[in-house]
């Protein structure tokens, strides 16, 4: 449990939207699953350690016919959650200062439960109750979603935070805390030689502490409590309490070992048939630190084959944009973060070229049938396993739920009341599709907060000339059309 003077009070966490948390996302892997779930618009949502709401308003910012509840322990964080909602008019969404020890039954069923970045952060009667609360509140198709750092990749976690805590003994200011016990680790690594196991081992995690905010580096590595589990553990913790694993809120990348034909012999050697006993030697192969894992009642029945009638009950979408190939007839599909895929069959091509059309709004395949057909891509057992692959690759997202996005650019266009709250304190905002869209350039920032769909491009020019000045007008009237693009591809622009 957290102290009687609680640290989130006096030394904030910083607050983000997670994507993998979102019900869409949760919905989605349950329905390739075999559940049924709740449609996602009208749905009820509780997360556990909400803090702030970073995470939950915008959720239900999207979805204004769902209802969402939040609590957290710490006042502080409770208290900004609610003046954002308050300023918003929100009136699907209620963040509570409380302990999860005394809630229970008057708090409702849920659909969806979040649990993120609590249950190794917390004792083990409040690991306990959590579980306990996601079997007594999750509804018949109900999802919980609760991360949690996983064995064995977490044992070196434990160890450079173990070093962290001794450097910073005895200092109690927060932000000291963490640029003593950081600098520490940075000393240790550099009294290494050049390509040293270690050293290396530390430098990787060093990149990530340096680039993080202090608030969040303090809550994580030095918590008063830490306590990883191996996979095996949490699913028998989470089987006490009648829940059974689903799956992960994302699958593994294409490079992960469990896609290794030459290790399939060795696992089934040791695990045969065992699902869970397969995951858990994986994540020793792995060397696993985290996981994400999604559970549901024990008495749903899984399944983990994909059937093509549980896609056609999906929408897809994808951001790869498309170039002409090296051959004639293929094209290159290329994703934001710079992975490219080059491919010459007609039905892939089609595929991926309606959604680039529709992008950021999602399809379903019933919407793309005719396209498809023309191509000769039919929706069978050997191309759901294509779609499944594309969706590992992440050249395709599936999804239960359309979200509010604008199809088009308007003459007025109009950015989400959330975002442009955001974006008055804040150098990331949460978009309509649940990511995180940062910048630094005060002319974004600004230009984002004129978007409440009253302006034309004559309006916002002149309003941004009055704020930038020394901006030659021809460079604003640029990246007025120039940001506007970037806003609709990130789903900033609502309907």
């Amino acid at each position: 449990m957290r102290r009687e003077h609680d640290p989130y009070d006096s030394f904030a966490y910083p607050g983000f939207s997670f994507p993998d948390t979102h019900p869409d996302r949760l919905a989605t892997m349950a329905i390739l699953h075999g559940l049924d779930p709740t449609q996602v618009e009208h749905c009820r949502v509780l997360e556990i350690g909400c803090n702030e709401g970073a995470n939950l308003i915008p959720v239900a910012y999207a979805m204004p016919d769902s209802e969402l509840v939040g609590l957290d322990l710490a006042r502080l964080p409770v208290e900004r959650a609610q003046d954002r909602i308050r300023e918003l008019g929100l009136k699907n969404i209620r963040i509570f200062q409380g302990n999860l020890l005394n809630v229970g039954a008057e708090l409702g069923r849920f659909d969806y439960i979040i649990a993120h970045g609590f249950y190794a952060w917390v004792p083990e009667p409040v690991r306990d109750r959590l579980l306990a609360l996601c079997g007594e509140l999750l509804t018949a198709n109900g999802v919980a979603f609760v991360s949690y750092n996983a064995l064995p990749g977490s044992h070196l976690r434990t160890m450079m935070r173990e070093m962290m805590l001794y450097s910073a003994e005895g200092i109690d200011d927060p932000e000291r805390r963490v640029s003593e016990g950081v600098a520490f680790l940075q000393l240790l690594a550099e009294m290494r030689d050049e390509g040293d196991p270690i050293r290396l081992l530390f430098e990787e995690r060093l990149k990530k502490l340096t680039t993080r905010e202090p608030g969040a580096t303090f809550h994580d590595e030095l918590s008063e409590a830490y306590y990883p589990v191996q996979f095996s553990e949490f699913v028998a913790h989470a089987r006490k309490h009648g829940l059974q694993y689903l799956c992960e809120a994302a699958w593994p990348p294409p490079t992960d070992p469990c896609y290794r034909s030459d290790l399939r012999p060795a696992l089934e050697k040791v695990a045969g048939d065992d699902f869970l006993r397969r995951e858990q030697m994986l994540d020793f192969v792995r060397m696993r630190m985290y996981r994400e894992t999604l559970l549901c009642r024990a008495e749903c029945a899984v399944r983990r084959d994909y059937p093509p009638e549980y896609l056609r009950r999906l929408l897809l979408a994808s951001p790869a944009r498309s170039t002409a190939g090296a051959t004639p007839g293929a094209k290159v599909f290329t994703l934001p973060s710079g992975m490219k895929m080059e491919s010459n069959r007609a039905g892939i091509i089609a595929l991926l070229e309606s959604l680039e059309t529709s992008w950021p709004r999602a399809l379903s395949l019933a919407e793309m049938e005719p396209k498809l057909a023309e191509a000769g891509f039919l929706l069978d057992g050997e191309r759901a396993t294509l779609l499944m692959r594309l969706a590992v690759a992440k050249m395709i997202e599936f999804h239960a739920w359309s979200a509010p996005v604008a199809e088009e650019i308007a003459s007025r266009p109009k950015a989400s009341a959330c975002s442009r709250q955001e974006a008055r304190t804040r150098a990331h905002v949460a978009t309509l599709l649940h990511g995180t869209f940062g910048f630094d350039d005060p002319l974004i920032r600004s230009f984002l907060q004129l978007l409440d769909g009253t302006r034309d491009r004559k309006a916002l020019l002149k309003a941004m000339h009055a704020e930038f000045p020394a901006v030659p007008e021809k460079e604003l009237e640029d990246g007025i059309e120039l940001g506007l693009r970037h806003f609709h591809r990130a789903g900033l622009l609502e309907v």
